[in-house]
């Protein structure tokens, strides 16, 4: 990576305002899922650990419309963060403006003060130059570790870049390596498997791919809109009618390298109690059946194909993977990845609910790398530049 880290810099005595990614679930009032929490430790503990450095932590949280919404405040994430820091964490209320500025007065040298949902101000998304210039004022120097917002251009990601310096975290760092290193220059035999409802989300990711792998595997929802593009007929599955002609495209481009399943696991509603089989898909799915997962067939082959892979990048479920009942084709692919990284293979997970998937089925610490940037890997998967990291000062 050609641009500076938290390595390059000397933080004895300098306020650091850092763009953590702390976008995590919040149920009754508490931190449900603290990997994104996790993540970022190794950065802030590297900058406290050069005495008397401060941080200022700035992050967004759901999808709050430009105002203050209780529901949506970072508030909770405040002693989980303490827990895994070990220290005092300071939290104001407000992202900007006097209290700020009060809450900076009283931090400590070493201290760690995490500001309000950046979304709760609209100039955050638009790159409101006037909202960035009061960001970086609480800062000597910008360290930007939200990967998972690294592909959006806003304020706190990109603006306050034009007014300190900006370096990468740690976790910043390390995800543009593995993705970047998997696309430019793998080793080979490279795999890459792709799930999820819709075909028309990752289009160009697919064809960025089938330029690059040896193989695609195709599972999920999308996989009923390349099977009807085959010609067959799908019953009730979703299906992207709008996209079929660019689907029969894809399969003409991708010929033998793009793989899809041969047998499903189809229920006669959307219920984890629905009545369910398991068919060949040579006849496609029956009228009133939707196909919810991949068979034992598919798994099969997708494993033979896996067998040797030396870079594996996987995003997406295979199925309706939070039901139990529909979920064995996702875990059984974790299965396989977490069997190849033992026989030495690089396997990535591409964020968003195929890591939810991984850390579901227990196998998380048996995989190289899992992304904690759902949209933002797919965006480097593409071969597309990041703004967050375009942003950043040159080597």
């Amino acid at each position: 990576m050609n641009k500076q880290t938290i390595r390059d810099v000397d933080f004895t005595g300098k306020r650091v305002l850092v763009r953590v990614d702390f976008n995590v679930p919040i149920n009754d009032g508490a931190v449900a899922d603290d990997t994104r929490i996790r993540a970022a430790v190794p950065t802030l503990k590297h900058i406290l650990d050069q005495n008397p450095a401060s941080l200022v932590l700035m992050s967004h949280l759901g999808r709050p419309k430009g105002e203050k919404d209780p529901k949506f405040s970072l508030a909770p994430v405040v002693p989980a963060l303490a827990e895994k820091l070990g220290v005092e964490v300071a939290f104001v209320e407000d992202t900007v403006g006097e209290n700020v500025e009060a809450a900076l007065t009283a931090l400590p040298d070493g201290g760690v003060l995490l500001l309000e949902n950046t979304r709760f101000y609209g100039g955050e998304k638009k790159n409101d130059a006037d909202f960035a210039r009061q960001l970086a004022a609480f800062g000597d120097i910008f360290v930007n570790d939200a990967f998972g917002s690294a592909h959006r251009a806003h304020s706190s990601t990109v603006g306050v870049a034009d007014y300190i310096p900006a370096v990468a975290g740690l976790l910043l760092e390390k995800e543009i390596d593995y993705l970047d290193n998997a696309i430019a220059d793998p080793q080979r035999p490279f795999v890459a498997i792709l799930g999820g409802a819709k075909v028309s989300d990752k289009i160009a990711v697919i064809e960025a791919l089938l330029e690059k792998v040896d193989y695609l595997l195709i599972g999920g929802g999308m996989a009923n809109t390349f099977l009807k593009a085959q010609g067959l007929d799908m019953g009730n599955s979703l299906v992207e009618d709008e996209v079929i002609d660019t689907a029969k495209d894809l399969l003409g481009k991708g010929g033998e390298k793009l793989v899809l399943p041969v047998d499903a696991v189809i229920g006669d509603q959307f219920d984890n109690d629905a009545e369910r089989k398991t068919i060949d898909l040579g006849n496609g799915v029956p009228g009133g059946w939707s196909m919810y997962d991949i068979g034992e067939k598919s798994l099969d082959k997708f494993a033979q194909i896996l067998d040797g892979a030396k870079v594996v990048v996987w995003n997406g479920p295979m199925g309706v993977f939070e039901m139990s009942n529909f979920a064995t084709g996702t875990f059984a692919v974790a299965r396989m990845l977490a069997e190849e990284t033992e026989k030495g293979a690089v396997t990535i997970i591409g964020g968003g609910d195929s890591a939810a998937a991984i850390e579901a089925s227990g196998l998380a610490d048996k995989i190289t790398h899992i992304s904690t940037g759902g949209g933002a890997s797919l965006e480097m998967l593409e071969g597309k530049t990041l703004p967050g990291l375009t942003a950043l000062n040159d080597k």
